[in-house]
């Protein structure tokens, strides 16, 4: 969607400030809205881009004022009572409103939930439509829902470079849990294509771009 998140390429937004040995959590509440994501996910109600999504639906003011795991709790909790896990009611009070509800992870199971790893590639066999050295354009889409086509590349010229096989569609699998298996693409475009003459000639920009984001120039 076009959303305030989609913020590469954007002027005026200060300078990335890098902090020196910057800890994984900064609070304590921030490691918590971590577990809470995690723990949840366990009933499988959603997935990686529905989440990418709720966190994107913040208000554009509340998003920018923000840190990021504000951001993440805002999304937990749409999810929640998208879900039906909990209900906005009990959000807001902190009370439950009935003792019934769904397996809860057992602490035996917590570590073992942490060191999992799930993965967008799906074995499947997908014909590509293109190959290395083919020449593309990025679509000049505006979509409402959930992409992974950031606004400053659609409209531009590229070059596939690498087709790195074929994985989960984040547009379809964050609305409607259509996994809509295609390849993904490294796809390099001129900086000065995206930024103009003012950025050095030889600089260039790669992106991972799936077959729906792109058509042959």
């Amino acid at each position: 969607m076009n959303g305030v998140h989609d913020m590469g390429g954007m002027h005026g937004m200060g300078p990335v400030l890098i902090e020196k040995d910057e800890p994984v959590f900064h609070a304590e509440w921030e490691a918590r809205v971590y577990a809470l994501q995690r723990a949840t996910s366990f009933h499988r109600r959603w997935n990686t881009d529905m989440a990418r999504f709720s966190r994107e639906r913040m208000p554009p003011a509340d998003y920018l004022a923000a840190t990021y795991y504000e951001r993440w709790l805002f999304g937990l909790q749409t999810l929640l009572v998208e879900t039906g896990l909990v209900t906005a009611q009990e959000l807001a009070t902190g009370r439950a409103a009935t003792t019934a509800g769904e397996t809860a992870l057992r602490a035996s199971d917590v570590a073992a939930r942490m060191r999992g790893r799930s993965s967008a590639r799906v074995a499947a066999e997908v014909p590509p439509r293109f190959k290395s050295g083919d020449p593309v354009v990025a679509r000049r889409i505006n979509p409402v829902g959930h992409t992974r086509l950031p606004r400053y590349v659609r409209g531009r010229r590229g070059t596939v470079h690498i087709d790195h096989g074929v994985f989960t569609f984040p547009d379809t699998n964050a609305m409607r849990r259509d996994p809509k298996p295609q390849h993904c693409y490294s796809v390099r475009f001129g900086a000065r294509e995206l930024w103009g003459p003012q950025v050095a000639a030889r600089d260039s920009v790669y992106l991972d771009l799936f077959e729906d984001y792109l058509d042959a120039a």
